[in-house]
């Protein structure tokens, strides 16, 4: 063999290392996962929440349920809310805990609940939703 075609060789193998792709990070941490929940929308007065803040009916509260709740690590967050029926969407900010309500069930400020298309004397609808990421303002 040659020293030129050894050389040539030695190239094609350094350009074919240096050309090679370099792995991706994980798209889990590229993209933020998001989980649609599904349940009963009610409206209740606001006031002193189980994040610490008080609210007025005017605000768009949510009450999201205690096997969500937790500890609270969702206080402050947004999240869209879509009435399943009419197709009307809203943000509320997570503000109290809803002892009574479901996985996927929420409670929520008169004015959120009407935001929604709904009136107080329906009392109840069927909603879907989601957490926005944190730090998220509408």
């Amino acid at each position: 063999m040659s020293l030129f075609t050894y050389a040539v060789l030695v190239l094609a193998a350094l350009s074919s290392i240096i050309a090679a792709p370099t792995p991706l990070p994980e798209i889990a941490t590229i993209l933020e996962k998001r989980v649609t929940h599904s349940g009963r929308g009610t409206f209740f007065h606001v006031g002193l929440g189980a994040c610490g803040k008080n609210n007025v009916d005017s605000d768009h509260i949510v009450a999201i349920s205690s096997d969500i709740f937790g500890k609270g690590g969702n206080c402050e967050q947004f999240m869209q809310i879509t009435n399943t029926k009419t197709g009307k969407k809203a943000f509320g900010l997570v503000r109290d805990e809803c002892p009574g309500c479901g996985p996927g069930d929420i409670d929520m400020s008169p004015s959120l609940f009407q935001a929604l298309g709904a009136t107080l004397d329906e009392g109840v609808v069927k909603v879907s939703w989601h957490f926005e990421k944190k730090g998220f303002k509408p």
